[in-house]
Order: C-alpha cells, then sequence, then structure tokens
C-alpha cells in the first residue's frame, strides 16, 4: 500500500497516524509539494487530476480523499474504528468525516497562508476557523455529558483523526486554542493513544508541557 505523502501537510498526516494506529504498513513516496510542486506533474496528475495529496495506491485500488483512506484503513486492518454500528453512532461519525472538511478550508488555508504564503483572505479564513472550533468544541462538550470523551463514541474513531490534525494545528494559521478545554482535553487523549505517532508541530504526549489551563488532576 502506497501513500504519495508530504510531511507537513496535515492530511498527509492522518493517513500515516490511523496507518500506525491500525497497524497497517505503508511504502511512503515522499512528495515536493513545496517548492516544488511536485502533485501537480504529469505523473501525480495521472493518479489524481485534482491535483492534490495525499494519494493512497492499494494494487488496483486509488483513492485521492484522505477520509475515504482513514475509512479503508479501518475497514481492512481494524473495524472498530469505524464505530459500533449503531445507527446513531454510525451517523455522528459520517457527520464529523464531512464536517472534516470544513477545517481544511478554514484553519488549513489559514496555515498555508502564514506558512507557505498561499493568497487568502486570512481574517476571514480566521473567523471561518474559529466558527469551526467552537462547533468541535460544543461537540466534545456535548459529548462529555453523555459520558464520552471522544467526537462520536466512548472510544476514538476515524471521525476523531479526520479532525484532529488541522485542529491541533491551528495555532500556526493564528487561531489560539486556548479558550477550548474540551479540545485539549481530547487532544491529550489522542495523544496518549498507543502507537500514536507525531508530525512536525504535533508532538507525543510525553513532550508536552502541562496544560496550564487544565484542572488538578487533568492528563
Amino acid at each position: 500500500m502506497k501513500l504519495y505523502d508530504y510531511i507537513l501537510s496535515p492530511s498527509c498526516y492522518k493517513v500515516r497516524l490511523m496507518a500506525a494506529l491500525t497497524d497497517v504498513k505503508l511504502d511512503i513516496r515522499p512528495v515536493d509539494f513545496h517548492p516544488g510542486a511536485e502533485h501537480r506533474g504529469a505523473a501525480l496528475m495521472d493518479l489524481n487530476p485534482a491535483g492534490s495529496i495525499p494519494i493512497l495506491e492499494d494494487g488496483d485500488l486509488i483513492l485521492t480523499e484522505s477520509s475515504a483512506m482513514l475509512v479503508y484503513l479501518a475497514a481492512k486492518a481494524a473495524p472498530g474504528w469505524l464505530g459500533s454500528g449503531a445507527a446513531e453512532e454510525t451517523a455522528r461519525v459520517q457527520q464529523w468525516l464531512s464536517f472534516s472538511n470544513r477545517l481544511t478550508t478554514s484553519l488549513g488555508a489559514a496555515r498555508l497562508h502564514d506558512m507557505l504564503l498561499r493568497p487568502g483572505d486570512i481574517t476571514e479564513l480566521r473567523i471561518q476557523g474559529i466558527a469551526a472550533l467552537r462547533e468541535v468544541e460544543a461537540g466534545l462538550v456535548e459529548q462529555g455529558l453523555r459520558g464520552m470523551r471522544f467526537l462520536a463514541s466512548d472510544r476514538p474513531t476515524v471521525a476523531d483523526i479526520a479532525c484532529f490534525p488541522y485542529v491541533a494545528l491551528a495555532p500556526d494559521g493564528g487561531v489560539s486554542l486556548d479558550p477550548y478545554p474540551a479540545i485539549r482535553l481530547w487532544s491529550r487523549a489522542l495523544r496518549s493513544l498507543e502507537n500514536f505517532i507525531e508530525m512536525p508541530g504535533i508532538h507525543r504526549l510525553h513532550e508536552l508541557k502541562p496544560d496550564p489551563h487544565s484542572e488538578p488532576g487533568e492528563a
């Protein structure tokens, strides 16, 4: 299974993280996304006419959407990551998978603007990103009232992996996570998972400083 990958891409990281958590071995094919724009070259455009990465290739199957890749990896190696199968939980998983695109187009675009000087209305992107973060925070608070720590279930699912990277990297686009205690606790819960891997800007739990906003006894 081959992943066309850029180390600084949160969308590529989602797939690497899902593979690590489900113990799936990937053949990583680095792509010169910046400054080389290799993803716009003929070879990769043949695989994905949209000119984006990641691209996951498994035999004759080619996937070009990161959420589909998460579902595929889970279905092949660890179906529990898709949820319990109960109708309500399945719907929550699907809703957060769809919602994750809003994080990409707001917080992700703000990050590209600040880090790679991509054009965009940074004020509007940050407004959209803050609105999306507030929805994640509200969703996690509601889940907490049900006794659940994760977006769709009492255990992590592909929904969490789909949303986590762009939320965690929001400060790279000038959006602080300080106002969102539920998000910070959720992030720490995900970082504590066995086989969690990092990317630049997202570190393992043992490398994090204590959360100055947490209550005594909180992890």
